[in-house]
């Protein structure tokens, strides 16, 4: 007699539920918790703010604000325009034409992201001094002996400080609009050639329109990044609205004077981010990229070819070789005539344990909210995904002037329980040590470690999810047994790229590291302030070589939609075109 075993209905009821909610509940709370880790200094900057500067403010708002707001919106304006003038016409020479050395100029127009702001005006202040090699060779050439007989413009301004970062900024436009070059199909392109559209006009009348999110994004991401900028601003005499903020704060004592100078400048970030949002609110790419064809390059040949070759690496010339080699050339000379300072090694010990302990901190909160998202599927988790990505559009001045207030309320209920019950006084554990610089760093970098893995987990099928949960496991269990191991690449690239901008983080660790502790970029920016570029050119250095490693990886990452692409796909198979997403 052949017996029938039976498997038992899976129970859904009031048990079921209430284990499913405590089993992913615990995974919210802790999302609930980083948001609003993040959102403290923003609030508690408010309250700074209202307690009023006294009769500093009518001073910052006659004197101050207005050199600020106009040097800030000339600064903005003028890097946004050079961003996407250099951005968009070298990612479409790159993908639309193909000329002598297409293929290193494909990634070499990433290398000057490895340059932090603050380091390509260190590097053209030594470069373009009177005394320097440039203006030094013109002499020689011209055949005049005193350097203030040669007339050259001077670096030292505000346009100074435009054409300077927009040289390193334009790469963030670049990567977005090739991406979205890539993504275009052929068929587009070719209809408006046969309604009589020349290159040009296909380019400017299709390819552009079609392109504008990725460019308008790219360009946000630029300009908070030039928003955040202290060091070439101040190098260069900017007097942009973080410089201001650093100068009431610091030179004028006066903390909430330089928290309402934050509270506008928090503004016209918000300002961008909406007004990027709303440009691109009725934008839809509505072509099928699974089944679309990309746009073969042109060739381009003789003159044409090696005239492309030479304007798209005009950026690469200005942006990095030039720098970096000046930087590389000038530290030799040091090493070679001081020896390598034991300052330097500490420095750098310092910096990369600072930046690796945020950087595990981030990379683990950002798993924490990636995860809950993925686990809860509801508008709350991505609420709170959304508000924790927040810090990344604060710039690191604001950022520090908001971190005081809630890191001095938890290092006095700290004191006070040991008061109570230990009867001792734990004094500042928080204000002033390397944990508020872990906490400022993790606030910023948080949206790139939540984007980069959160990418990671859209790769994976939910299905997996269902039959490691019916195999017993819980959601930890789950994440640990079976996402970990697939998500690896997105970790490692988004660990690669939070570890190196807590490396060249400089307004945030100038406010808020300890006494007595030089990071890299401090002990960079203190020789700048003094004017011995020379000694700080090896700090400088070790800083962009830190930089390479990310750039490199993103390079090869960024290339992957256009092997994709151009590989053949067997009959019957869906085409890959198109997969990437900028």
């Amino acid at each position: 007699m052949m017996t029938i075993s039976t498997v038992p209905a899976p129970r859904y009821g009031l048990s079921f539920l209430r284990s499913r909610f405590s089993d992913g509940g615990g995974w919210l709370a802790a999302a609930t918790v980083i948001a609003g880790l993040v959102l403290a200094p923003i609030v508690a900057l408010a309250l700074i703010a209202t307690q009023g500067s006294g009769d500093l403010w009518p001073h910052l708002a006659a004197y101050v604000l207005p050199t600020a707001l106009h040097d800030t919106a000339i600064l903005l304006l003028g890097v946004g325009l050079i961003v996407i003038v250099i951005g968009t016409g070298t990612a479409w020479l790159v993908t639309a034409y193909d000329f002598p050395g297409r293929a290193v100029l494909d990634w070499a127009l990433l290398l000057p992201l490895a340059v932090p702001t603050y380091i390509i005006a260190f590097a053209y202040l030594d470069l373009l001094h009177p005394l320097g090699p440039v203006q030094g060779l013109l002499r020689a050439v011209l055949g005049i002996a005193h350097p203030r007989d040669l007339w050259f413009p001077d670096i030292r301004s505000l346009w100074g400080c435009v054409l300077l970062l927009g040289l390193v900024l334009y790469p963030y436009v670049y990567l977005s609009a090739r991406a979205m070059f890539l993504m275009q199909s052929a068929c587009i392109i070719e209809v408006s050639r046969t309604l009589g559209q020349s290159r040009w006009g296909a380019f400017y009348r299709v390819a552009l329109p079609l392109a504008r999110p990725a460019i308008a994004v790219g360009t946000s991401l630029a300009l908070m990044e030039a928003l955040n900028d202290i060091g070439a601003s101040e190098f260069l005499g900017a007097r942009t609205l973080t410089v201001s903020i650093y100068a009431t704060w610091i030179n004028r004592s006066s903390l909430p004077g330089a928290a309402q100078i934050a509270l506008v400048m928090l503004a016209i970030v918000v300002s961008l981010v909406v007004i990027e949002r709303w440009a691109r609110r009725r934008q839809r790419y509505a072509v099928a990229a699974q089944r679309s064809r990309r746009t073969l390059p042109q060739r381009l040949g003789g003159a044409a070819g090696f005239a492309a070759l030479a304007v798209g690496a005009l950026p690469v010339l200005f942006g990095f070789v030039l720098p970096v080699v000046h930087l590389a050339a000038a530290a030799a000379a040091r090493i070679g005539f001081a020896g390598l300072s034991p300052a330097i090694a500490q420095e750098t010990m310092n910096t990369v344990s600072m930046a690796g302990v945020a950087t595990a901190v981030t990379i683990g909160l950002g798993l924490s909210i990636a995860y809950t998202t993925r686990l809860m599927r509801s508008p709350l988790a991505g609420t709170l995904a959304r508000v924790a990505s927040l810090g990344y559009a604060v710039p690191g001045t604001v950022l520090a002037v908001g971190l005081l207030t809630p890191l001095a309320a938890i290092d006095n209920a700290v004191d006070g329980v040991a008061r109570h019950v230990f009867s001792i006084s734990t004094g500042l554990l928080l204000s002033g040590s390397g944990a508020a610089l872990v906490y400022a760093y993790a606030t910023r970098f948080l949206a790139i470690a939540n984007g980069g893995i959160e990418a990671g987990f859209s790769k994976i099928p939910h299905s997996l999810d269902y039959a490691g949960r019916t195999l017993g496991q819980t959601a930890g269990g789950v994440m640990r047994r079976i996402h970990l191991p697939l998500i690896r690449p997105a970790l490692v690239a988004a660990t690669l790229l939070v570890f190196v901008d807590c490396m060249k983080e400089l307004p945030a660790t100038l406010l808020l590291r300890p006494l007595n502790f030089e990071t890299l970029a401090t002990h960079l920016y203190a020789e700048a302030a003094r004017g011995t570029y020379e000694d700080g050119a090896v700090a400088a250095l070790l800083i962009v070589l830190f930089g390479l490693v990310p750039v490199i990886l993103l390079a090869r990452m960024s290339r992957q939609p256009q092997l994709e692409s151009s590989r053949p796909s067997s009959p019957g198979a869906s085409s890959r075109t198109g997969s990437f997403r900028p």
